[in-house]
């Protein structure tokens, strides 16, 4: 702080002010009179920085007292009182206030403090802690994104080796975000784009730049053309891995088409009763299901021979991801698609076929290097709707990229805060 001596004040209940005792300036140029009263010496002379172009000045114009926010003490709120100089800077030509680096970017508010608001806004709303912290809701709002931002600083410009790439949707009518992870890191390295093209997605490319993505060894993503393109044509030497998750999801689809086919095919019937209510039985893995819900299977799988059969067809195509040859896998996959002959299961058929197309980017998986952590995107996913859900959605799209590629990073260390 500035040349001055502190006391030390109780003001109104819940509140601490902190006053300062400082010498009145002369005039300008910095030359000062007797202390007031004459108790007082005078400070020794100190060096200004100006608040705007940085210059350190010797000798500064005025100054004026100040109150700023800072850490809360308990239930009590605490207010600095100092005195803010101003200088005379010749580089700028004017008068400017000077730099403080204790000060956040908000002159009304201590770093430390704004940066303790941002860390309670990470498992709070905004609203929650505006209230509980007597703030405007946009002073918390800032200060949450000056964290966010001193968060990314920390944590350093991504160089990934292996990412994931998804799309999510901000609001109803197909409006779409890329978001690209580093899969090693286990983060969130990008927010943006228009929509989910292959435009958009080169977007993200050339903000890494080249050097940092001929680096990348492999890239996991859905079926979906614009990101395998993309790709290609960006990191060429990138080796691509569809997602286990939006595999199965694509089963999961073809297993619920056969339940509502078998459902309509019933009608008038009393085994159309067993199949009524059962969709999520037939969709979750047996491992996953209660006692009593594995009762409701089992009686289900006896009264229906196709829907006994496609459910074990896609309990069986999960296998597909645990082996370590693409030899083994490729007669495995041979093997299925045998067992699904004859069985007049269409969406299956569908579904081996769709596979067939994307084999490439699923054998990969076989390899020993490939077997990252193909959880994470989808985990991310489920991160981000409770971020918007918790908000009730996001119109400010900056502030919940801060949001999402922050997400999982830690906090800012104890030294950080200061």
């Amino acid at each position: 702080m500035n040349d001055c001596r502190a006391a030390r004040s109780t003001g109104a209940a819940g509140r601490v002010s902190l006053s300062r005792l400082y010498a009145e300036p002369c005039g300008a140029g910095g030359r000062r009179g007797s202390p007031r009263g004459g108790r007082h010496a005078a400070s020794p002379s100190k060096k200004t920085a100006c608040g705007v172009c940085g210059t350190i000045c010797r000798t500064w114009y005025d100054q004026r007292l100040r109150h700023v926010r800072d850490l809360p003490c308990g239930a009590m709120h605490v207010r600095l009182a100092f005195a803010l100089r101003r200088v005379a800077c010749r580089t700028c030509g004017g008068v400017k206030q000077e730099r403080l680096d204790w000060l956040a970017e908000n002159p009304h508010y201590t770093r430390r403090f704004a940066r303790y608001v941002g860390k309670q806004c990470r498992g709070a709303s905004i609203t929650e802690v505006a209230e509980d912290l007597r703030l405007d809701w946009h002073a918390v709002k800032a200060m949450d994104m000056l964290y966010m931002r001193a968060q990314l600083d920390v944590a350093g410009p991504p160089a990934p080796a292996v990412i994931g790439i998804d799309e999510i949707s901000l609001r109803k009518g197909h409006v779409y975000r890329i978001i690209v992870s580093d899969l090693e890191a286990g983060r969130p390295i990008w927010f943006g784009g228009a929509d989910r093209s292959e435009a958009s997605l080169a977007m993200f490319y050339d903000q890494l730049g080249v050097a940092r993505t001929s680096e990348i060894r492999l890239a996991v993503m859905d079926m979906w053309r614009a990101f395998r393109k993309g790709t290609e044509a960006h990191a060429p030497q990138a080796a691509i891995l569809y997602d286990k998750f939006h595999v199965l999801r694509q089963l999961n689809d073809a297993m619920d088409t056969v339940r509502k086919a078998e459902y309509k095919r019933l009608t008038n019937r009393a085994d159309r009763t067993f199949i009524k209510g059962q969709k999520y039985v037939l969709l979750s893995h047996r491992a996953n299901l209660s006692i009593e819900k594995r009762r409701a299977l089992q009686t289900l799988l006896a009264a229906n021979k196709r829907l006994n059969t496609a459910y074990v067809l896609k309990e069986q195509f999960a296998q597909l991801w645990e082996y370590r040859s693409e030899v083994w896998a490729r007669k495995f996959f041979e093997g299925w698609c045998k067992a699904l002959r004859w069985q007049r299961l269409a969406p299956f058929e569908k579904f081996a076929a769709l596979i067939e197309r994307h084999w490439d980017g699923i054998a990969a998986y076989c390899q020993p290097e490939n077997k990252v952590a193909l959880g994470f995107v989808e985990g991310l996913n489920n991160k981000i709707r409770v971020i918007q859900r918790r908000c009730y959605g996001l119109r400010d799209e900056e502030y919940l990229r801060l949001k999402i590629l922050t997400c999982t990073l830690p906090p800012l260390p104890r030294d950080q805060n200061s």
